[in-house]
């Protein structure tokens, strides 16, 4: 009898092929219909669908922390251009810990996905929201006038704290979340890390002062502090006046 051919061993790209359109169909990614493998509009879904994934949380389907830092350094940009407002919330899940303990991790990470669910249907198209790690998350909020910006922040309060979340078969919670606001200083070339800090600053300040509230800098336009005051004019064009 005839020896069987033995089968060609796979090479590493073709397992990295597979590995990767086995996550593109876990989630959900449709690869156009008609295509063949291997064509220029077949690649190009696949490496669109693989870029995708790259940028949003595995759990929340929301932006992840990597592409929010992105996003927001682009904002600063364009702020420090532009001089419009614009606001970034950090918002975290007030006593999270006792979900998971009392429901179990699967519970909690329900109560994620809900929260964060909560969060984009309270921002328009332009905003972006993140999962910031754990059960904390960030939004930006483009051209958002400082009038509008505790309006904003309560709605999304108000949206979560009313939202009863199905953890178990026959059992709901309902969670409270803490709010930290600050808007980036207008015509001031800032930077990401100083304006996440000082939204950070007013949610500790709403954690302390009870939680299940929105805290926002005031005033809007903060003070500009040193680092930035240096950067302003490590770009400025009267540098070199005195």
């Amino acid at each position: 009898m005839a020896a069987q051919p033995a089968s060609e061993p796979k090479t590493a790209a073709t397992l990295k092929l597979q590995a990767a359109l086995q996550l593109l169909a876990q989630s959900g990614h449709a690869l156009p219909a008609g295509a063949a493998q291997g064509s220029l509009p077949w690649l190009q879904s696949v490496i669109d669908g693989l870029c995708e994934l790259s940028s949003r949380d595995a759990l929340t389907g929301l932006t992840n922390r990597r592409q929010f830092e992105l996003t927001i350094a682009r904002e600063v940009d364009r702020v420090a251009r532009s001089g419009e407002p614009a606001l970034v919330l950090m918002i975290d899940i007030d006593y999270f810990k006792k979900i998971n303990d009392t429901h179990g991790h699967a519970a909690g990470d329900e109560v994620i996905r809900s929260v964060g669910r909560a969060l984009q249907d309270c921002v328009r198209p332009m905003d972006t929201v993140a999962r910031f790690g754990g059960e904390e998350f960030a939004i930006v909020l483009p051209n958002c006038p400082p009038a509008f910006g505790l309006t904003v922040a309560e709605r999304i309060r108000l949206k979560v704290q009313r939202r009863a979340i199905a953890v178990a078969s026959g059992v709901e919670v309902n969670v409270t979340i803490s709010i930290g606001g600050a808007f980036a200083p207008q015509w001031v070339r800032s930077s990401a890390p100083l304006w996440i800090a000082r939204a950070d600053q007013q949610l500790y300040r709403a954690k302390s002062e009870g939680r299940n509230r929105a805290c926002l800098e005031q005033p809007a336009v903060s003070q500009i502090s040193a680092e930035e005051r240096s950067m302003l004019f490590a770009h400025s064009q009267f540098q070199d006046i005195e």
